[in-house]
């Protein structure tokens, strides 16, 4: 008789005392040991989330939603990335760091290894806003080997554009 009743108090204890029907899976091994280890290690947005929810039984739903985002695309890191080697958000181009930086050049010798935000965008012709440091730096450059090697703001922009050049 008192395995009974060890058995039937296992049994009320794993239905959290509401009353609920207790199953095989609840008499005795309950939900122990689920949902540990999830969302660990997410680089970027949007990963690692809602993993690990809703077991029942032992041992489940673990270890999910880990290490996403890194190195993926490119070797790109963080959000919204094209290109190689970028980290942070909206980069495109090669190695730059930061945001929005070597976005809608001509040529893929331009808008490369910026650091900081708006670096390197919009350029045509080749080797242009290349190894921009700061903020608004080597923007709409025409020609050859313009707005490169800035740092501070809003320097090397609107270099080499024959349709700016005042008449």
């Amino acid at each position: 008789m008192a395995k009974v009743s060890a058995l039937v108090f296992a049994a009320y204890l794993a239905t959290g005392f509401t009353g609920g029907s207790a199953s095989a899976q609840t008499l005795g091994f309950g939900a122990i040991g689920n949902g540990n280890g999830n969302g660990n290690g997410n680089i970027g947005i949007g990963n690692g989330n809602l993993n690990g929810n809703g077991n029942t039984g032992y041992g489940n739903g673990n270890g999910n939603g880990n290490g996403n985002g890194a190195m993926s695309s490119g070797g790109n890191l963080g959000a919204f990335n094209t290109g190689t080697g970028n980290v942070g958000a909206f980069n495109s181009g090669t190695g730059n760091t930061g945001a929005f930086n070597g976005q809608g050049n001509t040529s893929p010798t331009s808008g490369n290894n910026n650091t900081g935000a708006f670096n390197g965008n919009l350029n045509t012709g080749a080797y242009n806003g290349n190894g921009n440091t700061g903020a608004f730096n080597g923007n709409m450059n025409g020609g050859n080997f313009n707005g490169n090697g800035n740092i501070g703001a809003f320097n090397g922009n609107l270099n080499g554009n024959p349709t700016l050049r005042p008449r």
